[in-house]
């Protein structure tokens, strides 16, 4: 069964980039453009990963995993910024972020650390 995978960016070129590089790499991809988008998904279908911006209209990254937390939904998750610095301290709390990446990513890279948290 292939995996499921949410990406969760409010940039059209960064959601469709990220949605044909994993769909070529045998992943199911899901998108959405706001957290309340996410949020609205995670509940409705489960997922083997969360692809995430931390930067997103009306309810950003870290207010989706808190929500997930909250509601006892573990799921592995990438956190993506173009603003990194600082970030990584704020991520440590939650537990179920993986990596946190810098915007723009190398996608070979991205695709390697995608497969690797789905292995493990």
């Amino acid at each position: 069964m292939n995996k499921e995978i949410l990406v969760v960016d409010d940039q059209p070129g960064i959601q469709l980039l990220l949605k044909d590089v994993l769909i070529n790499e045998g992943y199911n991809v899901t998108t959405a453009k706001t957290g309340q988008e996410a949020l609205d998904h995670l509940y409705r279908h489960p997922f083997d990963l969360i692809i995430l911006d931390y930067r997103l209209p009306v309810i950003d990254g870290a207010q989706v995993l808190k929500q997930l937390e909250m509601d006892g939904i573990h799921i592995p998750s990438i956190l993506m910024s173009g603003l990194i610095e600082g970030l990584e301290i704020d991520m440590k709390s939650y537990r179920f972020v993986k990596e946190v990446v810098a915007k723009p990513f190398n996608v070979l890279e991205f695709c390697e650390m995608v497969k690797s948290i789905l292995d493990s």
